[in-house]
C-alpha cells in the first residue's frame, strides 16, 4: 500500500471497508461455511467505494492522497475502536467481529487470535494512516480526512441506529473534527438528498489525534447502494477540490 498524491494536497481519501481479502491463516477461525461467509461479506462490504474514490482522486485538480484497505472487515475492522470505547462491541462487532450481520456467532472468543489479528492488520493500517496524516500536516499545516463508505438501502439486523432516514448520501460528522465549512462544502457538492448522521454517524481520525488535534478535519461520506456512481464520483471530486 503506497499512497500517492500531490505534495500540496492536504486531502486524504480513506476507504476502510472496500476489501474482500481473507488471508488463508485467518479463515479457519471463522465458523461459517464458504457460502454463508460469502453472503456476509457481500452484505457488509462497501462495494465500489474503492473505485469511486480512485476515480474522484484521478479527476480532482488537487490530486488527493488515497488509502484503500484490501482486507475484509470480517478479518479486522480497521475503523473500529479496539477497546471499550467501541459501541459496536456490544453486538459482537468491535475491531474483531465475533458476530455477524444477523447477530449469529461467526468467531469464537479467542484473545490470542484477536491479538494476532490486531497486530497483523489493525496496527499497520493505523500506522499507515497516522504517517500519511502527519506528512500532510507537515507539508500543508493540516489534513482533511474524507472517509468513504457505502450502506444498504434497507437496515441490516446488526445496525444499532437503523430506524432513521436512509438518504442517498449520509454525511457523518465528529463534534471536534468536522468544521462547519467542510459540511457546507459537502452539502454544496452532493446537493439534494444529503442528510447528517443518519443512519450512521462519526468520522475516522487516527487514535493518537482523535479529540485533541484540530489540524485534522474529518468527514464520513456514506453512499446508499444503488445511488448513481457517476454522480457520486463527480460530487466527491468537487468536494476534494473544495477541501
Amino acid at each position: 500500500m503506497t499512497p500517492s498524491g500531490a505534495a500540496h494536497s492536504r486531502v486524504v481519501l480513506h476507504v476502510p471497508h472496500a476489501g474482500v481479502d481473507i488471508p488463508a491463516w485467518t479463515r479457519p477461525h471463522l465458523l461459517l461455511d464458504d457460502a454463508t461467509l460469502a453472503a456476509e461479506v457481500a452484505a457488509l462490504t462497501d462495494h465500489g467505494t474503492g473505485e469511486i474514490a480512485a476515480a474522484a482522486a484521478r479527476a480532482a485538480r488537487t490530486r488527493p492522497w488515497l488509502l484503500v484497505n484490501p482486507v475484509s472487515r470480517f478479518v479486522v475492522d480497521v475503523e473500529r475502536f479496539p477497546d471499550e470505547r467501541e459501541e459496536m462491541a456490544a453486538v459482537g462487532m468491535g475491531a474483531v467481529y465475533t458476530h455477524g450481520t444477523r447477530g449469529q456467532r461467526i468467531r469464537d472468543d479467542d484473545p490470542a487470535h484477536r491479538d494476532a489479528l490486531l497486530a497483523a492488520f489493525y496496527a499497520p493500517w493505523a500506522e499507515a494512516v497516522e504517517t500519511l496524516v502527519a506528512q500532510r500536516i507537515a507539508a500543508t499545516g493540516g489534513c482533511v480526512l474524507i472517509d468513504v463508505h457505502s450502506y444498504a438501502p434497507d437496515p441490516l439486523p446488526y445496525e444499532r441506529h437503523g430506524g432513521g432516514p436512509r438518504p442517498p448520501v449520509c454525511l457523518g460528522t465528529d463534534p471536534v473534527h468536522t468544521p462547519a465549512w467542510l459540511v457546507a462544502a459537502a452539502r454544496a457538492a452532493f446537493g439534494a438528498g444529503v442528510a447528517l448522521d443518519t443512519p450512521f454517524s462519526g468520522a475516522y481520525v487516527p487514535l493518537s489525534r482523535h479529540g485533541t488535534d484540530p489540524r485534522v478535519s474529518a468527514l464520513m461520506v456514506e453512499i446508499r447502494r444503488g445511488t448513481d456512481p457517476a454522480a457520486v464520483t463527480g460530487a466527491l471530486t468537487e468536494l476534494i477540490d473544495a477541501a
